[in-house]
C-alpha cells in the first residue's frame, strides 16, 4: 500500500503542475493519465488528496508562503510548489500520516522531480510547519 500512495502522490503532483500551465484541464482525466504511466495508485486516495488541495489551495499557498520567508510562491520551482500544495494538504488537513512520513515523501519527491535544491526545500518548509504547531 506505501508503494502505491507515493505513486498517488507522484500523480498528484502531477496533475497539478499541468493545471498550472493549462487552467482549463480536466484534472479527472489527467489522473488516469497519470495512473496509466505510473501504474497502479490507490485512486481513492489519489482523489481525495486532489480535491482536498483544489478546495484548500488560497489556504495551502499562505500556508506555503508564510514557511518560506523570502520566496514568493512565482519565485519556487514549480515542482516544489505543487509538491508542498500535496505535503501541506496531508499534514494540515489529511492527517492519515505523521508528519515524518509526509515530509520524507515529500522530500523524495522533489528530489526525484525537481531542482537539485528541491529537497532541501521542501524539507525546510514542511519543517517550518510542523514547528509552528
Amino acid at each position: 500500500m506505501a508503494r502505491k500512495r507515493h505513486l498517488s502522490r507522484i500523480a498528484v503532483m502531477q496533475v497539478l503542475f499541468e493545471r498550472e500551465k493549462r487552467l482549463e484541464i480536466d484534472e479527472n482525466q489527467s489522473l488516469d493519465m497519470n495512473e496509466s504511466e505510473l501504474g497502479a495508485i490507490d485512486r481513492p486516495f489519489a482523489e481525495a488528496l486532489l480535491k482536498g488541495v483544489l478546495e484548500h489551495h488560497e489556504d495551502l499557498c499562505k500556508a506555503i508562503q508564510e514557511h518560506a520567508p523570502g520566496w514568493t510562491l512565482e519565485r519556487m520551482d514549480p515542482v516544489s510548489r505543487c509538491v508542498l500544495c500535496v505535503g501541506a494538504y496531508e499534514m494540515m488537513y489529511a492527517k492519515e500520516a505523521p508528519p515524518a512520513v509526509i515530509i520524507n515523501e515529500a522530500i523524495e519527491i522533489a528530489k526525484e522531480f525537481g531542482t537539485d535544491e528541491s529537497g532541501k526545500f521542501v524539507n525546510g518548509v514542511l519543517n517550518g510547519m510542523i514547528e509552528k504547531k
